[in-house]
């Protein structure tokens, strides 16, 4: 690929309704997977140099917290919100359809596959065509800017795996994936948890990226479970509506969120420690996966090995010979 600043995520039609709606958001916080949550996740699946690893996971202003920053705050698929659903066997009439619940997840994955792809072309300027590390491309000397704006190329990479794994991390806080229902009835305020200890097969990023849209969200349709479901949020959906009814429906505050281990949800059983563990195993695996792609995609003079080095390590000039 030559090299060329990552094109723009709002040359797609469903993230130029994103980029839309930033503009109308407003900034007050919602409550989300905490910034230290997200730093404790992310420095436990990635075994990275130090200063790097701080780009990507601190708390506050690393580039896996920078869709909690400003109007992405807001916007459900940044964060797998808006996939509520309880079937009739445990509540009838519920307001939202198993397909639109489906609809808005796919959403949040085809945010991440987006990002997936942009940070594999933005890779490219990582090294030269010998694959030796290019040292004013892998700087880390003065802090990456999480603007989504052409960088040096290891901020573009960082940020753009950093944007499409936030979602990903939120998907075991927001979901009912990995929790169990708390003692008593199943229903809207007790949605079933679903006690799953794998990773989410419909996260398959990597293959995602190399398919055609409609044909990896067909594919990713057959791997939601019917019981499936993530908070209401009076926040953007897909659509760019924004939502702020969510009456008669599995709220995000109120019941499911495992933000924190003071939410409700989080009390029952294991169910806080499951959201972390789950989102833990998740971003090892997509690293696995990115590195794997880089390597793919960049064999020539060992240039995606390269493109590893760099990213890792915190001088990678002298680190990646």
């Amino acid at each position: 690929m030559p090299n060329s600043p990552i094109p723009s995520l709002a040359r797609t039609t469903t993230v130029a309704v994103f980029m839309i709606a930033l503009a109308a958001a407003p900034s007050d916080p919602a409550l989300a997977f905490t910034g230290g949550n997200h730093e404790t996740v992310t420095r436990a699946a990635l075994p990275w140099e130090s200063a790097t690893l701080s780009e990507m996971a601190d708390a506050r202003n690393g580039a896996i917290n920078a869709n909690d920053h400003g109007g992405y705050f807001l916007l459900g698929p940044l964060h797998c919100d808006n996939a509520d659903y309880v079937s009739p066997r445990y509540v009838e009439d519920y307001p939202r359809s198993r397909d639109e619940a489906t609809t808005e997840l796919l959403a949040c994955i085809r945010t991440s596959v987006a990002h997936f792809r942009n940070a594999i072309q933005a890779a490219d300027g990582l090294v030269d065509a010998q694959g030796k590390v290019r040292a004013d491309q892998s700087d880390l000397t003065s802090h990456c800017t999480w603007k989504e704006a052409p960088d040096r190329a290891k901020c573009d990479v960082l940020e753009q795996l950093g944007r499409g794994w936030h979602q990903m991390q939120d998907f075991y806080a927001h979901s009912n994936w990995s929790d169990r229902a708390a003692p008593g009835p199943v229903g809207l305020d007790n949605p079933p948890g679903l006690a799953r200890t794998d990773v989410a097969p419909f996260f398959d990023i990597r293959r995602y990226s190399g398919m055609e849209d409609a044909a990896w969200t067909r594919d990713a349709r057959t791997r939601i479970p019917v019981d499936l479901a993530t908070g209401c949020y009076s926040d953007f959906d897909s659509t760019g509506v924004k939502d702020d009814d969510c009456a008669g429906r599995v709220q995000h505050n109120r019941d499911l969120n495992k933000d924190t281990a003071a939410a409700r949800r989080s009390k029952t059983g294991d169910n806080f420690s499951h959201a972390l563990s789950g989102a833990t195993a998740e971003t090892t695996r997509q690293w696995n996966d990115f590195k794997a792609e880089l390597r793919t995609t960049y064999p020539d003079h060992r240039r995606g090995e390269q493109m590893i080095c760099a990213l890792v390590h915190d001088d990678p000039a002298s680190s990646c010979p």
